[in-house]
């Protein structure tokens, strides 16, 4: 079975990273062994989308580059270097668990605001009767 190829620009458009932002993970090494064919173009396999796809997955819920950049290398050391990653995963996990309280928390205190807008709104309109 053929194994399918990706352009730059296809993976650009897959993932929604520009392809600068791709460049840049290869070039700081969040991106390794993407293949290139004779005249030196990019090709993306499936498995890189899937990695990418962890990679923005780890962003969005706030791993510093540099961390990111911890994890790629041990990914790159192979399975000798599980533990230490999951290890940095479970670190990460605290941090988005507490990144989720903070939130919640502040959810709490704006919801606390808008029902004594509304009570004052409430208030306001009773008065005027």
């Amino acid at each position: 079975m053929e194994k399918k190829i990706f352009t730059i620009q296809q993976i650009s458009n897959i993932t929604g990273l520009s392809v600068h932002t791709l460049r840049y993970y290869e070039k700081i090494g969040l991106l390794n062994r993407v293949e290139r064919d004779v005249n030196g173009y990019r090709q993306y396999s499936e498995a890189d989308i899937s990695w990418i796809h962890f990679l923005i997955r780890l962003r969005v819920t706030g791993m510093p580059i540099n961390e990111m950049k911890q994890f790629s290398d041990l990914r790159c050391q192979g399975d000798s270097t599980i533990s230490l990653r999951r290890e940095l995963l479970e670190n990460h996990q605290k941090d988005i668990h507490e990144q989720i309280k903070n939130l919640q928390d502040n959810l709490y205190k704006i919801t606390e605001k808008i029902n004594h807008y509304k009570e004052l709104e409430g208030n306001k309109v009773q008065n005027k009767k």
